[in-house]
């Protein structure tokens, strides 16, 4: 696993929209997102935190490699030192 750089809630939000990703409903803090790939429903969850914890934005990023290539995201998830 990469090292993950310190990303607000919006940041992810944006980051995961370039990919196609839809906001469907947000409830309290947390904005579940969504896109159909190939006649199938993708669904990640990002809370609007000011800063993510390591381990919450961890499980995103392993949640959004099942849908998008970790070549993909990489550029966006680390830490760039």
């Amino acid at each position: 696993m990469p090292k993950l750089r310190r990303l607000a809630g919006r940041d992810l939000l944006t980051i995961l929209q370039g990919f196609g990703f839809l906001q469907v409903s947000q409830r309290g803090s947390h904005v579940k997102l969504a896109r159909e790939v190939a006649g199938a429903r993708q669904v990640l969850t990002v809370p609007l935190h000011a800063e993510l914890d390591p381990g919450t934005l961890r499980a995103i990023f392993r949640q959004a490699s099942r849908f998008i290539s970790e070549s993909e995201l990489r550029p966006h998830s680390i830490h760039n030192n």
